[in-house]
């Protein structure tokens, strides 16, 4: 197996401030350069030029270019209706998560930077049902999903073949995963692999694309609507590629089981991540043969840690996963023009710098409320190095239950530490929840433009980038003083 000679990494070395910055030689001339001037840039180029280290005209937004970057469904509704805003219905494009696919008036709105390639299958109101949320708004399912009401409430989702296989409770915000194939142990034989994998949750109720991959035609499908796609917006498009590896352990055994292969079945645990990998390439192939010279962004997932530390120590992740990760981001590079990305809930500080040496060049969605992931640790240590893709607001305490001057105050504090010499893409910590009052979302994204140079307000008036400071200042005061500047230099 590739790489699995590899040395520790790292973290044998000690001393994380002194990690090198990546090479850039992997990176292929079909990327898109970032920037030409600051006072030119779009959106595309802003999101490349921030992957890039190369300070933005602005600091880019993201809502809603990934599942875990997004907004849930009921709180969508609640801020369309604040903003006064005609979002059209609310459609549940992520059902196990509950999650709306922000409409344009928003995106526009907000001046948001990157979307997610899915949105092109979106369809028309023909390929959507009406429902009715747990807080009683109203949304839309995609067609095929069709949860059967529970007595008492709540919902059973099953597997084309009837199985039950997620459960949403009565009064829930999303489906919890029930069924665990291999649960009492890994078959001898390991051809069942698919069918198991079709019965847990995610792969069974899939994000546009994914959907319709079983679909005739569907990868010509992908790239002439990624191509138009791309034609119609200067956004950054970002594609969720999956490819998860501990995870999918954990989907198939159960967290608490596949955590004990870990130390008690190692090579069970290399049996079923060879078998993982073996389909995980072949799906990469088709990726970025059909999109790899449209899309900007390729997002892996595979949450590695909890609130206290990862899930493993960096030594299982170094045998396991690191060599396994690095074969992923390795083909990207040499058959694509995307720039790696992977979202990795709870503390990972430990094993960040080897997520640097596989090759991964975005981390989502920076879990600061978790141990060891400060804010200004993360980016003094990191920050040369990765792009931190969230962060810009803690979803645990602060947007849901903080006041609105608050969330201002707090917003403004993490872009003040992270926004400086680039590295940074404003998002939540995870996504926005169904709880979060509209008027502390108005309120992040005020304090962000007022970040940006513009005035503190409830509206962008439909003008993305709008700034008080003239066009490039933000960049040259970051450039020359590393930090924002003041409300005097704003006024000068």
């Amino acid at each position: 197996r590739p790489g699995m000679d590899e040395p520790g990494g790292p973290g044998q070395a000690g001393d994380r401030a002194a990690l090198r910055r990546r090479p850039r030689a992997m990176l292929t001339a079909q990327r898109e350069p970032a920037r030409l001037e600051v006072s030119s840039m779009n959106s595309r180029q802003r999101i490349l030029a921030a992957i890039d280290h190369d300070p933005p005209d602005r600091v880019p937004l993201d809502l809603g270019a990934t599942p875990s970057s997004g907004i849930s469904a009921m709180a969508y509704g609640r801020l369309c209706e604040h903003l006064d805003l005609a979002c059209g219905p609310t459609r549940v494009y992520d059902v196990v998560q509950q999650l709306a696919q922000p409409a344009e008036p928003l995106l526009e709105r907000l001046g948001v930077d990157a979307v997610d390639v899915g949105r092109a299958f979106e369809g028309g109101p023909g390929d959507w049902h009406a429902v009715q949320l747990a807080d009683g708004s109203p949304a839309s399912y995609p067609r095929w999903f069709r949860p059967e009401a529970k007595p008492g409430g709540g919902f059973i989702a099953r597997a084309p073949d009837g199985e039950p296989i997620a459960e949403m409770p009565a009064g829930g915000a999303f489906f919890d995963q029930t069924c665990y194939p291999w649960i009492d142990g890994y078959p001898a034989d390991l051809s069942g692999l698919d069918e198991a994998m079709g019965k847990v949750l995610w792969a069974a109720f899939a994000t546009p694309p994914w959907d319709r991959v079983g679909e005739e035609g569907f990868w010509e499908a992908l790239r002439a609507r990624t191509l138009e796609l791309r034609e119609g917006t200067d956004r950054a498009l970002v594609i969720g590629a999956g490819c998860n590896l501990f995870e999918w352990g954990t989907f198939l055994r159960r967290l608490d089981n596949f955590l004990m292969d870990l130390a008690c079945d190692p090579g069970g645990v290399e049996r079923l991540l060879d078998a993982l990998m073996e389909r995980h390439l072949a799906f990469l192939g088709k990726v970025c043969a059909a999109v790899g010279d449209l899309v900007d962004i390729v997002r892996f997932g595979d949450d590695l840690g909890m609130d206290g530390g990862p899930f493993m120590s960096p030594e299982a992740y170094r045998r396991h996963f690191k060599p396994r990760h690095r074969q992923l981001c390795e083909y990207v590079k040499s058959h694509s023009g995307m720039r790696t990305f992977l979202h990795s809930c709870g503390s990972i500080y430990q094993l960040i710098p080897d997520l640097i040496e596989a090759g991964f060049e975005v981390l989502n969605p920076v879990q600061t409320s978790s141990r060891d992931m400060q804010p200004d640790r993360l980016k003094r240590e990191f920050g040369g190095d990765l792009t931190f893709w969230g962060a810009g607001c803690d979803t645990r305490r602060i947007l849901n239950l903080a006041e609105p001057e608050e969330v201002r105050a707090h917003v403004l504090e993490n872009l003040d530490i992270l926004a400086p010499g680039g590295g940074f893409v404003f998002n939540t910590v995870h996504n926005i929840l169904p709880e979060v009052p509209p008027r502390n979302i108005e309120a992040m994204y005020a304090a962000l433009d007022e970040f940006n140079g513009g005035s503190p307000t409830s509206s962008r008036e439909g003008s993305r980038g709008r700034r008080s400071l003239p066009p490039g200042e933000l960049r040259r005061h970051w450039t020359r003083t590393g930090r924002k500047p003041s409300s005097t230099e704003d006024n000068s």
